[in-house]
């Protein structure tokens, strides 16, 4: 099997779980014999492009000319079975869809976020959680709030992109959606049901757990959506030292914020952005990983990592997070979903939960308000040891490498035999 994988990488001053997914993915592909032609393009390249490739950046979303000769001549010369596509933004565009077909080859897109409809990609606004372009035919509300890199402008490109780009998208071959509210998501957005595939993703085994560390560890973006000042909020309700170390890691607009509160509390350490070795003793270094998105995130990378590290992860109740940690997965037992807060009784290790608390198989999910979040952290802290084995369980069992890299393939195979675009 010969697959080509499409990929836009996001800035590495801006690091990025999907730049990782994706770069695992080709490993892993690699790993079980599948041969990868990497198609990928990096949003770095562009302070270094020429006067006349920046001057057609503007109309790069809808239709990259470049990028479409580049690609029109590697399937020409490789004829690959399948072309898996991931973020077309902004040097790819969706049009590589189109040329993927043009030359016979069935596309497959995994979907990280939400940018068949939402300008920004994450449904999150002014720092709440906001759907106002769904349903409409263009976005202008994104262009009226400046959505897309806080630019009118470019909000407009984008909205204009997303709309002449409509059909370009219902014509994917197949979806691979990380959760099942992504795949609702997609049914919203007028794609049938046998094109969509649910699939999470997964990083690489890092091996046997290491015994828990101490305290807490927070790694992601620093921006408003991630939550990192609704965690520094809640992380304050307690007495310094009361809750062990809180370890910041990451880059991004709220640094400042960060960089303050570890200069006011010795109990917070900020430690940078960090290379894959430094993720590693980072997560080895603590008992619990904090996921405190304030958006419907999709499927976060870092409680991937967690629990392959055998470590179990407190975070809110939005988006992918709950099905990650096991609070809302099908056929759990009655009274460990969201919808069951009030009555939960038990946590790890068997110790009482306070209502308002969402026990699951590896780990918790809260409300995204500093309340709920400060009265999860104790609960976190003396339940980690006893959901720590679960937490690798649940790695192996649903994010392992040899459980996803199947999936995947299997997905390759039937789009070949059965391509269904319109």
């Amino acid at each position: 099997m010969r697959i080509v994988v499409a990929h836009n990488r996001y800035r590495e001053a801006q690091p990025s779980g999907e730049n990782t997914i994706v770069d695992s993915e080709i490993a892993q592909l690699t790993d079980a014999g599948v041969e990868v032609l990497p198609f990928i393009r990096s949003s770095d390249e562009i302070p270094s492009m020429s006067k006349v490739a920046k001057a057609l950046l503007p109309i790069s979303p809808i239709w990259a000319p470049r990028a479409q000769h580049d690609l029109s001549r590697l399937l020409t010369e490789h004829r690959p079975d399948v072309l898996h596509l991931h973020n077309p933004y902004p040097l790819l565009s969706p049009w590589v869809v189109r040329t993927a077909h043009r030359h016979g080859v069935p596309v497959v897109q995994t979907v990280h976020n939400y940018r068949q409809v939402c300008s920004s990609g994450i449904y999150f606004r002014d720092g709440v959680i906001c759907q106002d372009c769904k349903g409409r035919a263009l976005g202008v509300p994104a262009i009226k709030h400046r959505c897309y890199r806080d630019s009118a402008a470019q909000s407009a490109l984008m909205a204009t992109t997303l709309a002449v780009h409509r059909g370009t998208w219902r014509s994917v071959d197949r979806y691979i959606a990380l959760t099942s509210a992504i795949a609702d998501h997609l049914r919203d957005y007028g794609i049938p049901d046998e094109r969509i595939v649910v699939k999470p993703n997964s990083v690489p085994d890092p091996g046997r757990p290491t015994p828990l560390g101490d305290g807490f560890l927070y790694m992601a973006r620093l921006s408003p959506e991630k939550g990192v000042d609704l965690l520094l909020e809640a992380w304050r309700r307690h007495p310094v030292g009361a809750l062990g170390t809180l370890r910041v890691a990451g880059g991004g607009e709220l640094r400042p914020l960060v960089e303050a509160a570890a200069a006011e509390r010795p109990d917070v350490v900020y430690l940078g952005q960090l290379d894959r070795a430094g993720v590693r003793a980072a997560v080895e270094a603590s008992a619990v990983v904090i996921a405190a998105s304030m958006w419907h995130d999709v499927l976060p990378t870092v409680i991937i990592e967690a629990l392959a590290s055998g470590r179990p992860v407190l975070g809110t109740a939005l988006g992918g997070i709950p099905y990650m940690v096991g609070a809302d997965a099908p056929h759990e037992p009655a009274g460990t979903g969201p919808a069951d807060v009030a009555s939960a009784v038990v946590g790890g290790g068997g110790s009482p939960v306070p209502a308002g608390i969402a026990p699951g198989e590896a780990g918790w999910v809260v409300a995204p308000e500093p309340a709920a979040l400060a009265a999860a952290l104790p609960v976190a802290r003396a339940g980690a040891p006893g959901l720590a084995p679960a937490a690798r369980a649940r790695y192996e069992r649903t994010f392992h490498p040899d459980v996803v890299t199947k999936q995947l393939i299997d997905i390759y195979a039937g789009v070949t035999r059965t391509p269904s675009r319109v």
